[in-house]
């Protein structure tokens, strides 16, 4: 933790670096793109590559279908263990609820148009043709 610890105060971290050793993009390539693209703000506003990242800036990553909302507490330009990682970052309590509320709305979407556990076999698309040409 002592390295962690020195590195907070003395480095200047690009953005797709640090959001490569913060483990939210597998590679620095990704997250290059990722933020060149846009779809990575930091503190609001679009930022490049290589923007330094400061403590207590808040960068919205998307995240699948979610984006993260997250506030920067610790520096690091070196990929961390993932126990390591999650603590150069802190996820804002609205961002959690959202995700968790869009995550409820999924799963009700799916529960209403459920799909087939297989595919229909030959007597079953036959079926289903007769009843389409009904």
């Amino acid at each position: 933790m002592s390295q962690l610890e020195s590195n907070n105060t003395t480095q200047n971290v690009r953005l797709d670096k640090w959001l490569w050793a913060a483990r939210f993009f597998k590679t620095r390539a990704v997250a290059r793109d990722m933020v060149q693209s846009g779809k990575v703000q930091y503190n609001g506003q679009r930022a490049k590559p290589g923007k330094h990242v400061e403590l207590g800036a808040t960068i919205k990553v998307p995240a699948g279908w979610d984006i993260r909302e997250i506030k920067v507490l610790g520096l690091s330009d070196k990929r961390l263990s993932a126990p390591l990682a999650q603590t150069l970052f802190e996820e804002t309590d609205e961002s959690v609820t959202k995700r968790e509320e869009n995550q409820a709305a999924r799963k009700m979407n799916a529960f209403h148009s459920p799909k087939p556990d297989h595919r229909p076999d030959k007597k079953q698309r036959r079926q289903i043709i007769k009843f389409k040409q009904q």
